[in-house]
């Protein structure tokens, strides 16, 4: 098994949604590698000081323990469009150090600006996001997902995303798309306007 990482926010130099990341982290060691005792991450990370403003992201890259800690300063990604593609028997439940698989489907991203995985005939995530679709009254995140991310599992826990099954076929429910992550504040992230079935999304600022 090669190393997991957990990717943290830091703003204002403050680990953001620790509790979610504990949760995943001790999850992911017990499964992984059968490591049964839980630990807290905000007692193993050490903030530099000079972080104290501005967001940054901090990856814990582990095993059985803790093998590095790194600080990032983080800008999003601006995406605008993205092409449908067949992720096939792709796992990537366990958030792996090597992206290899999500990598080589990445490749086929064409002119678009990221890709929208499809598995068993559904919509997943991004190369690097969970989603979310509005319908004009509320937002719904694909229950078939390739790795269950922290902001996703929150935000069900809090009653702001619903699941549903979405296939390609759905999409014409849906008005608006957002990607999720654990470093993106889902109220402030850009939506997208579905304009076509083949997928491709123009940036609006809001709803």
């Amino acid at each position: 098994m090669c190393r997991l990482v957990e990717s943290i926010k830091v703003e204002g130099g403050q680990l953001i949604h620790i509790e979610w990341h504990n949760l995943r982290f001790n999850e992911a060691r017990s499964e992984a590698f059968g490591v049964e005792q839980a630990v807290n991450l905000q007692d193993l990370i050490v903030i530099p000081s000079d972080l104290s403003s501005g967001v940054y992201k901090c990856r814990v890259l582990y095993k059985e323990q803790i093998e590095a800690i790194e600080f990032q300063p983080y800008t999003p990604r601006k995406v605008e469009t993205l092409r449908l593609v067949d992720g096939g028997a792709i796992d990537y439940h366990l958030k792996l150090e090597n992206r290899k698989a999500l990598n080589e489907l990445l490749l086929q991203k064409g002119e678009a600006d990221d890709i929208l995985i499809v598995k068993d005939g559904c919509i997943t995530d991004t190369s690097y996001a969970n989603t979310a679709f509005f319908d004009g009254t509320q937002w719904f995140t694909p229950d078939m997902y390739l790795l269950n991310g922290t902001q996703r599992r929150r935000l069900l826990a809090e009653g702001i995303l619903t699941e549903a099954r979405i296939t390609p076929a759905d999409l014409f429910k849906y008005t608006a798309a957002k990607p999720i992550n654990a470093m993106l504040d889902f109220e402030k992230t850009h939506c997208v306007t579905i304009h076509n079935y083949e997928f491709i999304f123009c940036r609006v600022d809001g709803i």
